[in-house]
Protein backbone atom coordinates (compact mmCIF):
# COMPACT_ATOMS: atom_id res chain seq x y z
CA UNK A 1 0.00 0.00 0.00
CA UNK A 2 2.81 2.44 0.67
CA UNK A 3 4.50 2.01 -2.56
CA UNK A 4 1.62 2.27 -4.31
CA UNK A 5 0.46 5.63 -2.81
CA UNK A 6 3.93 6.95 -3.25
CA UNK A 7 3.36 5.55 -7.01
CA UNK A 8 0.39 7.63 -7.08
CA UNK A 9 2.13 10.56 -5.82
CA UNK A 10 4.65 10.61 -8.38
CA UNK A 11 1.83 9.81 -11.09
CA UNK A 12 0.12 13.10 -10.18
CA UNK A 13 2.77 15.58 -8.99
CA UNK A 14 1.43 15.41 -4.69
CA UNK A 15 2.03 14.55 -2.01
CA UNK A 16 1.63 11.15 -0.73
CA UNK A 17 -0.29 12.01 2.29
CA UNK A 18 -2.83 13.86 0.14
CA UNK A 19 -4.55 10.66 -0.45
CA UNK A 20 -5.33 10.56 3.33
CA UNK A 21 -6.89 13.71 3.79
CA UNK A 22 -10.14 14.52 4.70
CA UNK A 23 -10.84 17.02 2.15
CA UNK A 24 -10.83 16.92 -1.33
CA UNK A 25 -7.19 18.13 -3.12
CA UNK A 26 -6.60 19.47 -6.04
CA UNK A 27 -2.60 19.90 -7.89
CA UNK A 28 -1.63 21.27 -11.42
CA UNK A 29 -1.28 18.38 -13.71
CA UNK A 30 2.14 17.73 -15.05
CA UNK A 31 3.47 14.30 -15.94
CA UNK A 32 6.42 13.60 -15.01
CA UNK A 33 9.74 10.57 -15.70
CA UNK A 34 8.38 8.75 -12.82
CA UNK A 35 5.06 8.26 -13.57
CA UNK A 36 3.75 4.80 -14.36
CA UNK A 37 4.65 4.50 -17.99
CA UNK A 38 1.31 3.74 -19.23
CA UNK A 39 0.07 7.62 -18.95
CA UNK A 40 0.38 9.37 -22.28
CA UNK A 41 -0.15 12.78 -23.01
CA UNK A 42 -2.34 14.67 -23.98
CA UNK A 43 -4.06 14.77 -20.57
CA UNK A 44 -6.31 17.13 -18.73
CA UNK A 45 -7.20 15.99 -15.41
CA UNK A 46 -6.49 12.79 -13.36
CA UNK A 47 -8.82 12.14 -10.89
CA UNK A 48 -7.30 8.98 -7.73
CA UNK A 49 -8.96 7.98 -5.06
CA UNK A 50 -7.97 5.55 -2.20
CA UNK A 51 -10.97 5.91 -0.72
CA UNK A 52 -10.54 8.76 1.43
CA UNK A 53 -11.13 11.74 -0.31
CA UNK A 54 -10.03 12.72 -4.45
CA UNK A 55 -6.97 13.76 -5.31
CA UNK A 56 -7.08 15.52 -8.95
CA UNK A 57 -4.31 16.82 -10.85
CA UNK A 58 -5.72 18.93 -13.11
CA UNK A 59 -4.71 21.26 -16.17
CA UNK A 60 -5.00 25.28 -16.21
CA UNK A 61 -7.91 24.78 -18.57
CA UNK A 62 -10.12 22.55 -16.46
CA UNK A 63 -9.15 23.14 -13.01
CA UNK A 64 -12.21 25.46 -11.98
CA UNK A 65 -14.81 23.05 -13.91
CA UNK A 66 -12.73 19.80 -11.48
CA UNK A 67 -12.63 22.27 -8.56
CA UNK A 68 -16.32 22.91 -8.43
CA UNK A 69 -17.32 18.97 -9.72
CA UNK A 70 -15.42 17.98 -6.82
CA UNK A 71 -17.13 20.44 -4.42
CA UNK A 72 -20.65 19.84 -5.55
CA UNK A 73 -20.56 15.87 -4.57
CA UNK A 74 -19.42 13.19 -2.14
CA UNK A 75 -15.80 12.11 -3.27
CA UNK A 76 -17.46 8.76 -3.60
CA UNK A 77 -20.01 9.60 -6.62
CA UNK A 78 -17.75 11.48 -8.76
CA UNK A 79 -17.01 8.30 -10.19
CA UNK A 80 -20.74 7.41 -10.91
CA UNK A 81 -23.75 8.49 -12.99
CA UNK A 82 -25.65 10.95 -12.85
CA UNK A 83 -22.76 13.10 -11.57
CA UNK A 84 -20.63 12.09 -14.41
CA UNK A 85 -23.06 13.65 -16.95
CA UNK A 86 -22.80 16.93 -15.12
CA UNK A 87 -19.05 17.04 -15.52
CA UNK A 88 -18.65 16.08 -19.09
CA UNK A 89 -21.32 18.15 -20.33
CA UNK A 90 -18.72 21.12 -18.61
CA UNK A 91 -16.01 19.63 -20.22
CA UNK A 92 -17.41 19.40 -23.53
CA UNK A 93 -17.57 23.07 -23.11
CA UNK A 94 -13.91 23.65 -23.35
CA UNK A 95 -13.47 20.74 -25.82
CA UNK A 96 -12.63 17.50 -23.44
CA UNK A 97 -13.97 14.22 -22.65
CA UNK A 98 -13.70 12.18 -19.47
CA UNK A 99 -11.87 9.00 -21.41
CA UNK A 100 -10.52 6.07 -18.94
CA UNK A 101 -12.43 4.63 -15.70
CA UNK A 102 -11.06 1.67 -13.93
CA UNK A 103 -10.26 -0.26 -10.32
CA UNK A 104 -7.09 -1.14 -9.13
CA UNK A 105 -5.87 -4.05 -6.84
CA UNK A 106 -3.49 -5.01 -4.81
CA UNK A 107 -2.28 -8.40 -3.24
CA UNK A 108 -3.07 -9.67 -0.24
CA UNK A 109 0.57 -11.04 0.15
CA UNK A 110 -0.74 -13.90 2.77
CA UNK A 111 -3.29 -15.04 0.70
CA UNK A 112 -1.66 -14.93 -2.83
CA UNK A 113 -2.60 -18.70 -4.38
CA UNK A 114 -0.76 -20.77 -6.27
CA UNK A 115 -3.16 -23.59 -7.07
CA UNK A 116 -2.56 -26.87 -9.11
CA UNK A 117 -3.80 -27.28 -12.73
CA UNK A 118 -4.13 -29.90 -15.26
CA UNK A 119 -2.28 -27.86 -17.46
CA UNK A 120 1.79 -27.90 -17.32
CA UNK A 121 2.60 -24.26 -16.26
CA UNK A 122 5.92 -22.62 -17.46
CA UNK A 123 7.77 -19.15 -16.16
CA UNK A 124 8.23 -17.23 -19.51
CA UNK A 125 11.21 -14.31 -19.67
CA UNK A 126 11.17 -12.01 -21.62
CA UNK A 127 12.68 -13.49 -24.57
CA UNK A 128 10.37 -16.17 -24.70
CA UNK A 129 7.75 -13.57 -26.08
CA UNK A 130 9.12 -12.94 -29.29
CA UNK A 131 6.17 -15.15 -31.34
CA UNK A 132 3.54 -14.04 -28.59
CA UNK A 133 2.80 -10.67 -29.86
CA UNK A 134 -1.26 -11.62 -31.11
CA UNK A 135 -4.54 -10.42 -30.84
CA UNK A 136 -5.38 -13.84 -28.10
CA UNK A 137 -2.40 -12.56 -25.54
CA UNK A 138 -3.55 -8.63 -26.21
CA UNK A 139 -4.24 -8.56 -22.20
CA UNK A 140 -1.12 -10.47 -21.09
CA UNK A 141 1.19 -8.49 -23.80
CA UNK A 142 1.39 -4.98 -25.03
CA UNK A 143 2.63 -4.72 -28.49
CA UNK A 144 3.41 -1.17 -28.11
CA UNK A 145 5.20 -1.40 -25.55
CA UNK A 146 7.26 -4.45 -25.94
CA UNK A 147 9.60 -3.48 -24.06
CA UNK A 148 8.26 -3.19 -20.59
CA UNK A 149 7.06 -6.92 -20.38
CA UNK A 150 8.89 -8.49 -18.08
CA UNK A 151 8.23 -11.85 -17.22
CA UNK A 152 4.89 -14.21 -17.50
CA UNK A 153 3.49 -17.10 -16.96
CA UNK A 154 2.01 -20.08 -19.71
CA UNK A 155 -0.39 -22.91 -19.51
CA UNK A 156 0.20 -25.05 -21.97
CA UNK A 157 -2.06 -28.09 -23.16
CA UNK A 158 0.26 -30.88 -24.84
CA UNK A 159 2.81 -28.16 -25.81
CA UNK A 160 -0.12 -25.69 -26.73
CA UNK A 161 -0.07 -22.31 -25.39
CA UNK A 162 -4.02 -22.16 -23.88
CA UNK A 163 -3.34 -19.38 -21.32
CA UNK A 164 -0.80 -16.84 -20.56
CA UNK A 165 -0.58 -14.00 -17.74
CA UNK A 166 2.04 -11.97 -18.36
CA UNK A 167 3.20 -8.17 -16.47
CA UNK A 168 4.59 -4.85 -17.89
CA UNK A 169 7.45 -3.15 -15.43
CA UNK A 170 4.64 0.45 -15.49
CA UNK A 171 6.39 1.70 -12.40
CA UNK A 172 10.14 0.83 -10.99
CA UNK A 173 8.57 -1.19 -8.33
CA UNK A 174 5.07 -1.88 -9.60
CA UNK A 175 4.45 -4.68 -12.50
CA UNK A 176 1.27 -4.50 -13.93
CA UNK A 177 -0.64 -8.10 -14.63
CA UNK A 178 -2.52 -9.05 -17.66
CA UNK A 179 -3.99 -12.27 -18.52
CA UNK A 180 -6.13 -14.34 -21.62
CA UNK A 181 -7.18 -17.47 -21.72
CA UNK A 182 -8.15 -19.36 -25.57
CA UNK A 183 -12.20 -19.17 -25.40
CA UNK A 184 -12.49 -22.82 -25.36
CA UNK A 185 -10.34 -23.05 -22.01
CA UNK A 186 -11.98 -20.85 -19.98
CA UNK A 187 -14.32 -21.57 -16.94
CA UNK A 188 -11.41 -24.12 -15.88
CA UNK A 189 -9.64 -21.97 -13.26
CA UNK A 190 -6.75 -21.29 -15.54
CA UNK A 191 -7.01 -17.35 -15.39
CA UNK A 192 -7.13 -17.83 -11.45
CA UNK A 193 -3.87 -20.47 -11.41
CA UNK A 194 -1.72 -17.98 -13.92
CA UNK A 195 -2.54 -14.90 -12.25
CA UNK A 196 -1.62 -16.28 -8.38
CA UNK A 197 1.67 -17.81 -9.78
CA UNK A 198 2.56 -14.70 -11.72
CA UNK A 199 2.07 -12.79 -8.80
CA UNK A 200 3.85 -15.12 -7.13
CA UNK A 201 6.88 -14.55 -9.19
CA UNK A 202 6.90 -10.67 -9.14
CA UNK A 203 6.94 -10.84 -5.41
CA UNK A 204 9.70 -13.08 -5.29
CA UNK A 205 11.55 -10.50 -7.35
CA UNK A 206 10.92 -8.39 -4.95
CA UNK A 207 8.50 -5.79 -7.02
CA UNK A 208 4.57 -5.37 -5.98
CA UNK A 209 2.19 -7.02 -8.72
CA UNK A 210 -0.69 -4.16 -9.11
CA UNK A 211 -3.89 -5.57 -11.25
CA UNK A 212 -6.28 -2.86 -13.42
CA UNK A 213 -10.22 -4.10 -14.48
CA UNK A 214 -13.23 -2.05 -15.84
CA UNK A 215 -15.74 -1.58 -13.05
CA UNK A 216 -18.05 -4.09 -15.67
CA UNK A 217 -15.80 -6.76 -16.45
CA UNK A 218 -17.17 -8.75 -13.44
CA UNK A 219 -14.88 -12.07 -14.58
CA UNK A 220 -12.03 -10.41 -14.80
CA UNK A 221 -12.83 -8.72 -11.09
CA UNK A 222 -13.90 -12.14 -9.87
CA UNK A 223 -10.28 -13.72 -11.17
CA UNK A 224 -8.57 -10.75 -8.88
CA UNK A 225 -10.34 -11.57 -5.49
CA UNK A 226 -9.87 -15.42 -5.90
CA UNK A 227 -6.58 -15.13 -6.75
CA UNK A 228 -5.97 -13.04 -3.04
CA UNK A 229 -5.93 -9.31 -4.62
CA UNK A 230 -8.52 -6.39 -2.81
CA UNK A 231 -9.32 -3.40 -4.42
CA UNK A 232 -7.31 -0.49 -4.01
CA UNK A 233 -7.52 2.64 -5.63
CA UNK A 234 -9.78 3.92 -8.64
CA UNK A 235 -8.56 6.56 -11.39
CA UNK A 236 -10.57 8.48 -14.08
CA UNK A 237 -9.16 10.75 -16.36
CA UNK A 238 -9.92 13.72 -18.90
CA UNK A 239 -8.86 13.67 -22.59
CA UNK A 240 -9.42 16.07 -25.39
CA UNK A 241 -12.42 15.24 -26.85
CA UNK A 242 -10.86 14.50 -29.98
CA UNK A 243 -8.87 12.16 -28.42
CA UNK A 244 -11.92 10.11 -27.20
CA UNK A 245 -13.89 10.82 -30.42
CA UNK A 246 -10.32 9.35 -32.20
CA UNK A 247 -10.35 6.28 -29.81
CA UNK A 248 -13.97 5.28 -30.57
CA UNK A 249 -13.99 5.92 -34.00
CA UNK A 250 -10.71 3.32 -34.06
CA UNK A 251 -13.01 1.03 -32.01
CA UNK A 252 -15.92 0.93 -34.83
CA UNK A 253 -13.39 0.61 -37.88
CA UNK A 254 -12.21 -2.38 -36.27
CA UNK A 255 -15.80 -3.70 -35.90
Amino acid sequence: MRIAVEQSAKDLNCDAGDFFREENVVVPFVLTREAKKYYKEPIACNFVSYGNNIVAAATGEVEGIVREYLERFEFYHCFETPNLHWLNERLMEVGHKVCFMAEYYLPDACKIKTSSSNYEIRVLEREDFAGLYLPEWGNALCADRKALDVLGVGAYDWGRLVGLAGCSADAEQMWQIGVDVLAEYRRQGIASTLTGALAGEILKRGKVPFYCTAWSNLRSARNAIQCGFLPTWVEMTVKPAETVDRMNQREDDQS
